[in-house]
């Protein structure tokens, strides 16, 4: 299938300049091809950003890293109407947000006012300035960032806004010979700041992006499949440990990644493990633990795995 070719050439690009990261690799992989928005999270120097910038390279799409700060505006991330004296008349200068993969850093920084101004871009791939409403390019998609360590002077996601991420990928610290080897490679010279002198190269354009994206449409998935994720959704909502579950938003984002991950592993349909596996990076951020749960220690991985655990899985 197109699905896995582009993809094993994809990793075989940003394992140029990214070493031990293969689950993030795969999972922002399926995002692109799910086109959906991906939460990174993690202490500083796990490589999100090189992550975003690595795939930006080898997928050709135009990029654009926006830092969140306290101080950012609205318009600073969406544009606005600037008047021209020379011609007397407004004309329009276009936000960071016009680009195909955007990096939003540290989106926690930003007050929330400004956090919304991506809500609309985000769902509707369209922005509004003055009333008037402007398609954004395609691919679109939101790679956002935050450190789940620091918490003075952040502004935490509301519902909504996590809501519009089709997932939340956490980096965790390398194994000793990954490091190792990260180490190796600094040695003999790479940069994160010069990708080009590591021979990225772009390995997909956009027509075959959405011959892929046709591709992840037509994988087929069994209805006792489709009862599968609803059943795991609708057990978020009834746990006693969760205050708030998933949506129905959550099991159409874990159907859209599950058909994804199957078409990247070179398979036309859907099997429960593809479920089982995206269940966590698709819902953990979407729920709210009750705070008796947060008070005896539980996280939401623990109690969504346990939830998993006890659905049928489909024969």
């Amino acid at each position: 299938m197109l699905g896995a070719e582009v993809a094993a050439k994809i990793r075989e690009q940003m394992r140029k300049a990214i070493v031990g990261q293969d689950t993030a690799i795969d999972y922002v992989i399926a995002a692109l091809y799910a086109d959906g928005h991906v939460l990174l999270e993690s202490p500083p120097g796990l490589a999100k950003t090189l992550i975003v910038r690595t795939l930006a390279k080898a997928v050709s799409a135009d990029f654009c890293r926006i830092q969140f700060t306290p101080d950012l505006m609205p318009s600073d991330v969406i544009g606005t109407n600037i008047f021209d004296p020379k011609t007397a008349d407004f004309k329009l200068r276009k936000g960071p947000i016009f680009s195909q993969i955007i990096l939003a850093d540290e989106i926690n920084r930003t007050p929330p006012k400004t956090q919304a101004a991506l809500l609309e871009a985000m769902e509707e791939r369209q922005a509004t300035i003055d009333g008037v409403r402007l398609v954004l390019p395609f691919p679109f998609l939101v790679f956002a960032t935050q450190n789940p360590i620091e918490f003075e002077g952040t502004y935490p996601l509301p519902e909504a806004q996590q809501d519009r991420f089709m997932m939340k990928i956490p980096l965790h610290y390398l194994q000793d010979e990954d490091e190792i080897a990260v180490l190796a490679k600094h040695h003999r010279g790479f940069r994160s700041q010069h990708l080009d002198a590591a021979g990225i190269e772009p390995v997909l354009t956009m027509d075959q992006l959405k011959a892929v994206r046709e591709e992840c449409d037509a994988v087929a998935v069994d209805e006792k499949i489709l009862r599968y994720i609803y059943e795991i959704v609708s057990a978020t909502r009834a746990s006693r440990d969760i205050l708030v579950g998933g949506s129905p938003r959550a099991g159409i984002a874990l159907l859209a990644c599950s058909k994804a991950l199957a078409a990247m592993r070179d398979r036309n349909f859907v099997i429960p493990d593809d479920v089982k596996e995206l269940a966590i990076p698709v819902l953990g951020h979407r729920v709210i633990l009750r705070p008796e749960a947060e008070i005896e220690g539980l996280r939401v991985e623990q109690v969504l795995s346990t939830l998993i655990d006890h659905q049928q899985v489909p024969r």
